[in-house]
């Protein structure tokens, strides 16, 4: 199946990059390109795409406003690609419903293989760069309220969910744990139930929002 991609980015230079990489995947096809926000949100309309490519820095409507709006209206699912280590809105822009994100110095395969997987209905959200979310998280200061854990979460969802938000994968929590992939694999489709999480992305966040990451840590009982 062709995956129909909309790429948004302010630089021309950057969505040609994209688009000349992308002529030689026979399974991506560029319906569309947007240089601001406003003009992502027309174009999903026409261009149905299956993935947004959306950068979050532009002029006029940015990025996290256009993800909150195409993803509220189910439209498409979008895929933040933003300078990382400049940008202090990508946890924003998961909270908008984005389905994850990339840094723009990743290599271009890379972040091909990433829009095949938002396509097919997960998350992208690598170990290494999850790490790194997690430090910008610690280095905030605390939300006036946290999300208060909800009730039924037993003590080894929490303890997964931890490490989730700490950016292990499944294979990386099983050893950890002394347990196999199968059952991390079912204590996260568990934790997606109970927490009302769409992706791995949501999952994280909400290890951030609990506590479970980020200093006080809130210990697992």
């Amino acid at each position: 199946m062709t995956v129909r991609v909309l790429l948004t980015d302010d630089q021309p230079l950057v969505r040609a990059g994209l688009r000349v990489l992308m002529a030689d995947a026979p399974d991506l096809e560029v319906v569309g390109e947007a240089g601001t926000g406003a003009e992502a949100v027309r174009l999903v309309k026409d261009a149905r795409p299956d993935v947004v490519v959306m950068d979050l820095r532009m002029p006029g409507m940015d990025g996290i406003e256009a993800t909150r709006i195409i993803t509220g209206s189910g439209a498409a699912r979008v895929l933040v690609l933003t300078t990382f280590d400049d940008d202090d809105h990508v946890y924003s822009s998961l909270r908008a419903g984005a389905s994850g994100f990339l840094v723009k110095d990743m290599a271009l395969e890379d972040i091909l293989a990433a829009i095949r997987v938002v396509a097919a209905g997960d998350a992208l959200i690598a170990p290494s760069v999850t790490r790194r979310l997690i430090e910008e998280f610690a280095a905030r200061p605390r939300p006036a309220s946290a999300r208060r854990m909800p009730d039924g979460i037993t003590a080894r969802e929490c303890e997964v969910l931890t490490l989730v938000g700490r950016g292990m994968s499944n294979a990386e929590i099983a050893a950890h744990l002394f347990i196999s992939p199968a059952t991390v694999k079912a204590h996260v489709a568990r934790l997606f139930t109970k927490l009302g999480a769409r992706d791995r992305v949501h999952l994280v966040i909400m290890a951030y929002e609990t506590g479970l990451v980020s200093p006080p840590r809130r210990p697992c009982t």
